[in-house]
Order: structure tokens, then sequence, then C-alpha cells
């Protein structure tokens, strides 16, 4: 059995303010990385999307502070749009459970 536990945080004013900058920052990765993926004809691999989506956009003066934020969670969010198409294409093909 597992216990399950549940906490409740209360930032300060420092911290609400850059988990609202990563937060944003993460948005804005998974939405130019769904972009992208719409236009191509072919799903590029999460390698060549982290390289065009990250770190190419943090040289360009528009999308330069993402650089302020750790990478990590900008990498997890193209991972996690990565197992998302995953299970979308999974569910259209029956090979997952649930609505198709």
């Amino acid at each position: 059995m597992k216990a399950r536990y549940q906490f409740r945080i209360y930032p300060t004013d420092q911290q609400r303010q850059g988990l609202a900058q990563l937060f944003g920052c993460v948005r804005v990765v998974w939405n130019d990385t769904l972009a992208l993926c719409k236009q191509s004809e072919k799903k590029p691999k999460s390698a060549e999307l982290q390289k065009i989506v990250i770190t190419g956009a943090k040289r360009t003066t528009e999308r330069a502070w993402l650089e302020e934020v750790s990478c990590v969670p900008l990498q997890q969010s193209v991972a996690d749009l990565e197992t998302a198409f995953k299970n979308l294409f999974d569910s259209c093909k029956w090979k997952k459970k649930g609505v198709r």
C-alpha cells in the first residue's frame, strides 16, 4: 500500500515571480514546439525539436529571456509534448485503452 501526502506551499513574492516566469517560459516552448510539429510534414525527433525551439530561440533577440530559466523544465516540456503525441496516436490505433 502506498501512502499519500498532501502539502501546501506558501511562496514568497520573489518565489512567485520566479515560478510565474518559469511556467510562462515552459508554456511558450510548448506552444512553439506544437506549432512547429503542425507545420512539418513529418514530426521531427525530440533532439531536433529541442535544438530548434530551445537553443535556437535563446539566440534570437525576441526570445533571449528563455536564457534566464533552467533548461531542464524546457526540455521536459518538449518531452511531455512528444508523450502526448504518442498517446494520441496509440489511442487512434487502438493500442491504448480508453476513448478513441
